[in-house]
């Protein structure tokens, strides 16, 4: 009856408005909204599309149902397809017949090898801007889509907004708690959290790590000669090279105000030398602040430790 529909509706949005609000676990709420979303409309396959800020192409976070697996690692060109065109739009689409709808493309079809028959796709709007869409792809019934039920599919829509916007800027304070504003490394604050990790872990597994300390040679010449904003900018373009150079296990710090810290997890003694030698080098050969055109060398004094 209409009653139970209404009931059932609000339980619905009352357990996704509980998930959103007693957890900061993105994975947890967005868990949350799949299964409603799932026990609602009980599509064949739905998906939660992201635009990646990074390259600005669009992957799946979530793809559920027949032919889902393959989607995992498939891609989504600016604009391709129905669901492109609602992220451009920022307007949802309702497509019974996708071959009605020029702007449906059957290129994810061959990826799943199942045929999309039907699709309605809603945008998932930040406050902003458009983070990706909600696609759900031909129902079990007969494609039968109210008002009420975009309403519903909006609100929940808005949920997963909420959930993937928190979860940003958690991350972001987070980042901006652990990394040292001027370098972009990692702050000496979080150089200590991570070696006490490394102890542990090397204690653990019988595994050696060793540290490369940087000491700029008389660095306060630079911001006597150029200024203290010459010397900001060279040491962000410091390290900008110190992350360059370094593998993906590794980490960047600046310890001091021109001290830096390298941590080489599962390194030994003789390779950290190496890495040293060569960061040496690269550093007696790089002129900074070139935009500038002030075409500054410095060079460093370089000490390593190894544990245990």
């Amino acid at each position: 009856s209409e009653l139970e529909r209404k009931i059932k509706e609000l339980s619905v949005f009352h357990e996704v408005g509980k998930a959103l609000t007693s957890t900061l676990d993105l994975s947890e709420v967005l868990q949350t909204v799949m299964e409603k979303i799932s026990s609602f409309f009980r599509p064949d396959t739905w998906s939660l599309i992201l635009v990646d800020e990074e390259v600005g192409d669009m992957y799946f976070e979530i793809a559920t149902g027949e032919g889902s697996e393959a989607l995992k690692e498939a891609r989504i060109r600016p604009g391709e397809g129905i669901v492109g065109w609602v992220v451009e739009h920022g307007e949802p689409v309702i497509a019974p017949r996708v071959t009605d709808d020029p702007r449906f493309s059957k290129r994810l079809d061959d990826v799943t090898r199942k045929e999309t028959r039907s699709i309605v796709c809603v945008p998932v709007k930040g406050r902003d801007k458009v983070l990706g869409a909600i696609e759900l792809i031909n129902f079990v019934e007969e494609l039968h889509f109210s008002d009420d039920d975009l309403f519903r599919l909006n609100a929940l829509a808005d949920f997963a907004a909420i959930a993937i916007e928190n979860a940003r800027y958690v991350k972001r304070i987070h980042e901006l708690t652990i990394t040292d504003d001027c370098t972009k490394l990692y702050n000496n604050r979080h150089l200590h959290s991570i070696l006490d990790a490394e102890v542990y872990r090397s204690s653990r597994y019988h595994y050696e790590f060793s540290l490369i300390f940087i000491d700029l040679d008389y660095f306060k010449r630079v911001n006597d000669t150029h200024g203290h904003l010459a010397g900001s900018r060279l040491l962000l373009e410091l390290g900008h090279l110190i992350k360059a150079h370094l593998r993906l296990i590794d980490y960047g710090f600046r310890y001091g105000g021109d001290e830096f810290v390298i941590l080489l997890p599962q390194t030994p003694k003789r390779s950290a030398i190496n890495v040293a030698r060569r960061l040496h080098r690269l550093l007696n050969t790089q002129k900074f602040l070139r935009e500038e055109g002030l075409d500054i060398a410095i060079t460093a004094s370089f000490g390593i430790a190894a544990f245990p």
